[in-house]
């Protein structure tokens, strides 16, 4: 049974719903959801991967878009829900629970200006010691959905120019340039995060266009050593 705790969403004016037991919002969806770029014309957002909603409630403090996340598990899209219910957010932000290969049931092809993505970073293998909790298990490992799944996902519902917006582990990042590349997208920026710049990155912010062109702008990279607030959900 889940044991459910009603925590600030960091410094947003708002309240998340989190699992005591289980993974709670971290560094990385806030990064995610304050790299998304603030646009007259974003209207729509899909954010995959939710969790427990945290992108889609930051990012409904920041822009006036409506947000559908989607969601494969039952219980952090339970937690989502009803965050988004105790927030009185159920005129902007959806949460559906389906996997991302049934997106095209719940929206149309080529309707939705942005997608959001923080996916779970590590391959799945019958090889690896994964941990036993099956809720944290695939929230870090690829077993409901990979990079392809998502990419693939991402393409058919963006319209023309929409932008792909994901989070993950730098050591991937050739894998998701190739995969990008493979798909039509165009990367269009990046940012390295680290928690000091003596030591490698910790991960990596890319945005990405479907049929986009050439030309990448590389972000000053965010040491979180020098934020206070990065700095103490990091640790």
């Amino acid at each position: 049974m889940m044991k459910v705790v009603k925590n600030d969403l960091f410094d947003y004016g708002l309240s998340i719903y989190q699992n005591q037991d289980a993974f709670k919002f971290s560094l990385d969806s806030i990064l995610l959801a304050e790299f998304v770029e603030r646009k007259n014309t974003t209207k729509m957002i899909v954010d995959f991967c939710t969790g427990n909603g945290a992108v889609p409630l930051i990012l409904s403090t920041r822009m006036i878009s409506k947000v559908i996340g989607f969601e494969v598990q039952k219980h952090p899209f339970e937690l989502a829900y009803n965050s988004v219910k105790l927030n009185n957010l159920e005129k902007q932000i959806q949460i559906i629970n389906a996997n991302l290969n049934e997106v095209l049931e719940y929206i149309l092809p080529e309707t939705i200006d942005a997608v959001t993505c923080n996916p779970p970073y590590f391959k799945y293998s019958n090889n690896l010691n994964i941990n036993s909790d099956e809720e944290k298990a695939i929230a870090r490992h690829e077993i409901t959905t990979n990079l392809n799944d998502i990419i693939v996902s991402a393409k058919y519902i963006l319209k023309n120019k929409g932008a792909l917006y994901m989070v993950h582990r730098p050591e991937r990042f050739m894998e998701i340039v190739n995969l990008l590349q493979q798909y039509k997208f165009a990367i269009k920026k990046i940012q390295f995060v680290y928690s000091d710049f003596k030591k490698t990155a910790i991960m990596v912010l890319i945005k990405a266009t479907k049929n986009g062109s050439d030309g990448v702008i590389i972000n000053p990279p965010i040491n979180i050593v020098n934020y206070k607030t990065y700095k103490n959900i990091f640790e």
